[in-house]
C-alpha cells in the first residue's frame, strides 16, 4: 500500500520519509534497546528502498554487535534506525514520526531480558526472545 510517512529526529538534522505504509510497531526489550533509549526500543519496519533520509551525513552509525548497526544523530543524540546485516527493511524509531502516524504496537519482543523497573500491561503478546 502506498503511503507517504515522514518524520525527525530532535534536532532536525535528519528527516526523512517513507512512500510506503511501514509495518507494525514492535517493542524490543532487550539490554542493548534499554541501554541506548533509557527503556525500550519501539519502531516499525521500513522497507530500505522506500526510504529517503536527508541529513545523512548527520547519521553515524554503531555495531552493537556482530550481525546489525544503529544509527543516531550525531548533533541530538537521537536513536534513529536499527538495520541488520543485508536486510532489506530498516527499523525506524516509532517516535519520529510525524502525527498522525496511524501506527500501533503489535508485540513485544526480549520480554526475559525487560528491565525490573516496569511492568507490560497493556495485553500485547509478549515474547522472551525474538518473535518465534
Amino acid at each position: 500500500m502506498n503511503e507517504e510517512h515522514s518524520g525527525a529526529c530532535l534536532c532536525g538534522s535528519v528527516r526523512f520519509k517513507t512512500s510506503d505504509r511501514p509495518r507494525e510497531v514492535v517493542a524490543c526489550h532487550c539490554s542493548q534497546c534499554r541501554k541506548q533509549t533509557g527503556l525500550y526500543y519501539a519502531a516499525a519496519n521500513v522497507a530500505t528502498d522506500k526510504l529517503v533520509v536527508e541529513g545523512e551525513a548527520s547519521v553515524t552509525w554503531y555495531r552493537a554487535s556482530a550481525f546489525a548497526r544503529r544509527g543516531f544523530c550525531k548533533t541530538c543524540g537521537s536513536a534513529l534506525f536499527w538495520q541488520a546485516d543485508g536486510a532489506e527493511e530498516i527499523s525506524v524509531m516509532a517516535g519520529l514520526f510525524d502525527r498522525p502516524t496511524g501506527l500501533e504496537i503489535a508485540y513485544h519482543i526480549y520480554c526475559a531480558d525487560k528491565g525490573d523497573y516496569y511492568e507490560i500491561t497493556d495485553g500485547l503478546p509478549q515474547y522472551g526472545q525474538a518473535r518465534p
